[in-house]
């Protein structure tokens, strides 16, 4: 092996070994986590994970997440597209301070919003649902799903606009059927960080549900008692968190090159 493969291959190693040292953790009892260091599982056993499928509040957990993660993914690229459409092909009066109040969204941490959202949530009869938790990370999804789309149409030049009303189009069946397919790298980009940023959120989420809507991430808190918390537990819940963005990953491949450059290539 050459030697210039060895520094990006040991820095690949360093960068997987918190992920090995977590599924092997899963493997093990908390017993033996605690009793000292080793490579390996000493003793395997796969009750962490017996645990989790068989357990309903454990396997609850994810599906609540995953499905206020999904419909929040579909709220804000359906709202994003027109907007960024709208912001990519039009000028008008405050459009570029309109465009930057939108990122400023983004920039608040998501503590600034939990009081508000959770006494207007409790007034509207919407605590502790899927709906509030996906309308919540809307506030910090929107403005960056619009952000990197606009980039994406900005590349698309105007002329198709104008080819496709000359042949007869009209802009729904334009943007559908001809416009939406040429972007298409860029919604599944989009797509991809909104689904990771509110898959990964905590705050909002837990502050936002109590029992219905409990996503894993404060289900995983149910590990801690007077002994201490059941890390194998733990770590056999915090490995199957990472399987829903591996699979969303996989997917978006060949394009998150391009959307961390936010479509401006």
């Amino acid at each position: 092996m050459q030697r210039r493969y060895l520094v990006p291959l040991f820095y690949i190693l360093f960068l997987m070994l918190p992920i090995y040292w977590l599924v092997a953790m899963s493997f093990k009892t908390t017993n033996e986590i605690l009793s000292g260091f080793s490579l390996f599982p000493q003793t395997f056993t796969l009750a962490n994970y017996k645990e989790i499928f068989t357990d309903p509040t454990w396997y609850w957990g994810y599906i609540n997440s995953i499905i206020y993660v999904s419909l929040n993914t579909v709220i804000s690229v359906c709202v994003a597209l027109p907007a960024a459409y709208a912001f990519s092909r039009y000028r008008f009066l405050g459009d570029k301070h309109l465009f930057f109040w939108l990122l400023t969204n983004r920039m608040a941490p998501a503590a600034v919003f939990a009081l508000p959202f959770f006494q207007l949530y409790s007034a509207v009869g919407l605590f502790d649902t899927y709906l509030a938790v996906a309308l919540a990370h809307c506030l910090f999804n929107i403005p960056l799903a619009v952000w990197i789309l606009e980039g994406f149409m900005s590349g698309v030049p105007k002329e198709l606009d104008e080819t496709a009303y000359v042949d007869g189009y009209s802009f729904p069946a334009f943007f559908t059927r001809i416009f939406l397919p040429s972007i298409k790298a860029g919604v599944g980009v989009t797509a991809f960080f909104c689904f990771m940023f509110s898959w990964v959120e905590l705050l909002l989420a837990k502050t936002l549900t109590a029992v219905e809507a409990k996503p894993i991430a404060a289900v995983m808190t149910r590990t801690a008692s007077s002994a201490g918390y059941e890390l194998g537990l733990l770590a056999a819940a915090g490995t199957l968190t990472i399987i829903p963005g591996a699979i969303v990953i996989y997917f978006v491949r060949n394009y998150i090159a391009k959307g961390f450059a936010l479509g401006r290539v």
